[in-house]
């Protein structure tokens, strides 16, 4: 299970752990969705489009990683390696997020605390880097989401 903790209250900033041990830190875009993603001091640029619909995970080579598609949709995915990963909101009335496969829910992404931003990610299954990737697309939907009301 990974935890985000959100660093501050005025900053996108988010540092990932599981069992208490670190595994990432997230810095967001004030201006805009994505960010920098600092895994094992490996650093990742999460890209978003210009409607934040679309997220690609690009290494400090430069190639793409991973990409993630009509986010902010009831269902939406993640694919890398040519493997399609999916999620789907849980219902209408909540911004919890399901991991999917073959139909059936299989993980969880959601708010531990609205006023502080945290949120915990339980994606058995997932590789990783694509949970490290799943969770920073959505906090940073949910950031962008609450920046605009």
């Amino acid at each position: 299970m990974i935890e985000a903790r959100r660093k501050s209250a005025w900053r996108n900033d988010y540092e990932l752990s599981a069992d208490g041990r670190p595994l990432a830190l997230f810095t967001g875009s004030l201006w805009r969705g994505g960010g920098a993603l600092v895994v094992d001091g490996r650093r990742y640029e999460v890209r978003s489009s210009a409607w934040a619909t679309s997220y690609s995970l690009v290494d400090d080579g430069g190639a793409l990683v991973a990409a993630a598609r009509r986010v902010g949709r009831k269902d939406w995915s993640i694919v890398a390696g040519g493997v399609v990963h999916s999620f789907r909101r849980s219902s209408m009335w909540t911004l919890e997020q399901e991991h999917v496969v073959h139909g059936m829910p299989m993980g969880t992404i959601r708010r531990t605390s609205m006023w502080r931003g945290d949120a915990v990610a339980d994606l058995p299954g997932l590789p990783p880097l694509l949970a490290l990737f799943a969770i920073t697309v959505v906090l940073t939907t949910w950031d962008v989401a609450a920046a605009a009301t």
